[in-house]
């Protein structure tokens, strides 16, 4: 039977220590005929055949083997490359790897992780949170995210790139974090710090491409597809001859991370971009795989999926023909919110901007959900039915939105004071699940634009060249003078400025983010993430016109009411709520006080109690 069915062993990739203390190396490697490990010890260098372990694999004992060992893979007539799997490179890309066995100290106490409903996810830029841009100079902030009411922050990708800038989309060791941020050993101590204020940590990985610098992976196998292609360069072969083990690397890089760091779940990068057409899809196995460890430490980890798709086909369950995924990231909320209130209309906003685009959000999750694109010129999406809202993760600013903007400008720079609060309060009484991207709790207006370093200055002339290109070519209309990649100048301009206490515009701004994410842990409405049911309609306005107002109503919480004056002009209360109890409301973040005023002023959002029902 075995000659007829033969069934080769995908094996874990790496190093790993053996049951005597000493440790094997392992690697893919069905390119080569054979395969050499090169290991320093100080000055001495030496040179190792490998066992050859069958179906291309090769493997490599050692006693004596601590962390931080310098190693790399030598071809028989080639060169000398870095683990593909490494799970550390002090040096750099191009360098030789250091071993790393990731040994987690015994947590001070039982973490359970973060439950989806109570998930208010923070979005940062490890190089650009702090000054210094490291894993450890998060810590000294945890407690002020847990104090706003953050439940997890949201690391932008962190496997090792070229350089020590870059948004992190180009990296091309998915095992190793960072060197520059602190590498593994400060990944470790981040996390560790984030569960002890009560913060889980979120990571984003990327398994669609591989970035263009320091990436030796196609040396060794046949990691790339010869059928797909991606807008970043090749696609990874998940599907095509050979794929048993390229699939079972990414498997290991998602355990690793969830099993051995202690990270609380993974923000998979345009999952419209990883092409699998095997029985199982990738996604749904690696889903699998994560929650398996989960179940084994008693713990809550979350996969979540970034796309365009509006496909709700990816987090119903296996049973429904689904993938499973615990959530997607919705964006119709985002782009409704952000053409309305910015009146830009090019690219996909030509889609969006009318009022009734943020109540069918409200109501339905997606705006587009097999609905005609005018963008897309076709259908586009499919229906959500009766699929938890907290499964769709929604923002009014996130890395892409800002950073693919020419200046990478945010919505503080674009919005009055009253539409940022307006856009935040939509956002954060949805019956979704939010996502903050840093700094916008307080207005920040530092750009996010896009940065690089590339050791090869060729790569970093062509991507301003491409940047330049694309920018022309899309949605965004271009003003003032392009930043340069490439250049430390645009890199430091995107650092956040932390300043908040004496400015009362940001002040204000935060104090009413701290209060609504209160408000999401004790309102039930918010808390349960109950379904509203959203309607517009006009009201006269006191200059004789008409505005646009969005009542949200509750059915299971009767006197629920949430009102939003969607226009720039003061308009009467609507008939039938005079007698009420004010909760909220944008215009001066006065919260349990009884409400006299009669207007519902420009772009102001209240929560209402009507005829006195509690909640």
């Amino acid at each position: 039977m075995s000659d007829l069915f033969p069934t080769p062993t995908d094996l874990a990739q790496g190093v790993f220590r053996t049951s005597d203390g000493g440790a094997e190396w392992r690697i893919w490697a069905p390119h080569a005929k054979s395969m050499s490990l090169v290991i320093w010890r100080g000055d001495r260098e030496s040179v190792l055949s490998m066992k050859d372990a069958d179906f291309g694999y090769f493997t490599h004992s050692e006693h004596d083997v601590e962390n931080g060992l310098r190693y790399a893979y030598r071809f028989p007539a080639g060169p000398t490359r870095p683990d593909p799997a490494s799970r550390w490179q002090p040096d750099g890309v191009h360098t030789p790897s250091a071993v790393f066995i990731p040994e987690r100290p015994e947590p001070k106490r039982t973490w359970p992780g973060v439950p989806l409903r109570e998930l208010v996810i923070y979005e940062l830029h490890v190089g650009t949170f702090t000054p210094s841009g490291t894993f450890d100079a998060i810590v000294p902030r945890l407690e002020q995210l847990a104090e706003l009411g953050v439940t997890a922050i949201e690391l932008l990708p962190i496997a090792q790139f070229p350089g020590t800038r870059n948004w992190g989309y180009d990296g091309v060791h998915l095992f190793a974090a960072q060197n520059s941020y602190g590498g593994p050993q400060g990944l470790l101590r981040l996390v560790e710090a984030a569960h002890e204020v009560g913060l889980g940590v979120i990571l984003d990985v990327v398994y669609n491409h591989l970035g263009p610098e320091g990436n030796y992976i196609g040396e060794f196998g046949p990691y790339y597809s010869d059928h797909y292609h991606t807008p970043w360069g090749n696609a990874i072969n998940y599907d095509g001859p050979d794929s048993g083990p390229v699939r079972r690397l990414v498997m290991d890089n998602a355990v690793s991370w969830v099993r051995d760091f202690g990270l609380d779940g993974l923000r998979l990068d345009a999952i419209q971009t990883i092409y699998d057409l095997s029985a199982k899809h990738l996604l749904a196995e690696l889903q699998e795989e994560v929650q398996a460890v989960a179940r084994e430490q008693q713990r809550h980890i979350h996969v979540i999926g970034e796309t365009n798709q509006n496909d709700s086909r990816l987090i119903h369950s296996p049973d429904r023909g689904g993938y499973g995924l615990d959530g997607i990231w919705a964006d119709d909320l985002h782009h409704s919110i952000h053409a309305l209130l910015t009146g830009e209309r090019d690219g996909y906003y030509m889609d969006f901007g009318q009022p009734e685009h943020v109540a069918k959000a409200f109501n339905d999750s997606l705006v587009y959900d097999g609905r005609y694109s005018r963008y897309r010129r076709a259908r586009h999406g499919n229906q959500v039915e009766t699929i938890a809202r907290e499964k769709f993760i929604v923002c009014i600013q996130n890395h892409d939105q800002v950073g693919n903007r020419p200046q990478g400008d945010r919505l503080s720079t674009l919005c009055s004071e009253e539409q940022q609060r307006l856009a935040a309060a939509l956002m954060l009484i949805s019956p979704f699940t939010p996502m903050l991207f840093m700094g916008e709790e307080y207005g920040e207006t530092v750009p996010f634009p896009f940065f690089c370093s590339f050791l090869d200055d060729s790569l970093n002339k062509a991507v301003r060249r491409g940047r330049r290109a694309g920018i022309k070519g899309s949605q965004f209309r271009i003003s003032g003078k392009l930043p340069v990649p490439a250049s430390s100048e645009t890199f430091e301009s995107a650092k956040l400025s932390w300043s908040w206490d004496h400015d009362p515009v940001r002040s204000r701004l935060r104090q009413m983010y701290q209060r609504l994410l209160a408000a999401r842990r004790l309102w039930r409405p918010l808390k349960e993430h109950l379904r509203p049911i959203a309607a517009v309609f006009e009201l006269p306005t006191v200059d004789a016109g008409a505005a646009k107002v969005m009542q949200l109503t509750y059915e299971q919480e009767a006197g629920f009411v949430v009102l939003a004056n969607l226009s720039a002009s003061n308009c009467p209360l609507p008939t039938g709520l005079a007698e009420h109890r004010m909760l909220f409301t944008t215009a001066d973040a006065i919260d349990s006080t009884p409400s006299d005023r009669e207007l519902l002023q420009r772009y102001e959002l209240r929560v209402l109690h009507v005829n006195g029902v509690g909640n």
